[in-house]
């Protein structure tokens, strides 16, 4: 497994997935939607997978001496790697802004989402809607990726709409609590999504690993 990964993050990968990582940080930013940090992540991580296309990364990887399936494990496995290096950033974000910077006005004066756990948690959605459209998308083919980009694209921003409108709705206003407010709810949230993550991407993998045994490089 782990020659897998080594293969993807020096061979494979773009260096635009490893720089686009810190707009984790986006999480930091008052005024504006913090969840495109999660969209600008995987905008890295997309080229990776461009450029495995460009240069028949696909066809080297399964010529190597391992089972095709292990072809898609690496994929998955560096994409996640990716995502939870962009989590981990925006954790530190939101750590500082519910703990030392809970009580700044830049962010109390804000209109849109706060960086909380709630917030958190709908990042672990919008990196699994990733890997069940895209990453999914593209084994069914492992050569097009333009359909499952354009709808990882459409899915990804009704997410953020709806995460940022949720907490003007009357009775969600708990979803954009600040500091340890409602730590339990927030809690819970953060829990639910990490489990939509980890689901969306296990049954995302389990498919295309059937999918490309089936293609015919």
């Amino acid at each position: 497994m782990r020659s897998i990964l080594m293969k993807e993050m020096r061979l494979s990968a773009s260096p635009l997935s490893f720089l686009f990582i810190p707009f984790g940080l986006m999480f930091f930013l008052p005024g504006y939607p913090i969840l495109c940090g999660v969209f600008f992540v995987t905008l890295g991580i997309f080229q990776s997978y461009q450029n495995a296309r460009e240069a028949n990364d696909m066809v080297f990887s399964a010529l190597l001496p391992i089972a095709k399936r292990d072809v898609v494990k690496g994929k998955y496995l560096f994409t996640c790697v990716i995502e939870l290096c962009g989590i981990l950033l925006m954790t530190v974000a939101t750590v500082l802004r519910m703990t030392v910077l809970s009580d700044a006005a830049v962010y109390r004066g804000n209109a849109l989402m706060n960086a909380n756990l709630f917030a958190l948690g709908m990042a672990f959605v919008g990196f699994g809607l990733f890997n069940l459209i895209f990453v999914g998308g593209f084994f069914k083919t492992a050569y097009k990726f333009g359909r499952p980009f354009v709808g990882y694209i459409i899915t990804v921003f009704l997410l953020i709409g709806i995460a940022e409108a949720l907490h003007h709705v009357p009775g969600l206003s708990i979803l954009n609590a600040f500091g340890t407010e409602h730590f339990a709810v927030q809690l819970l949230f953060l829990g639910v999504g990490l489990v939509i993550y980890l689901a969306a991407t296990f049954l995302s993998y389990r498919k295309a690993c059937a999918n490309f045994e089936k293609i015919d490089l």
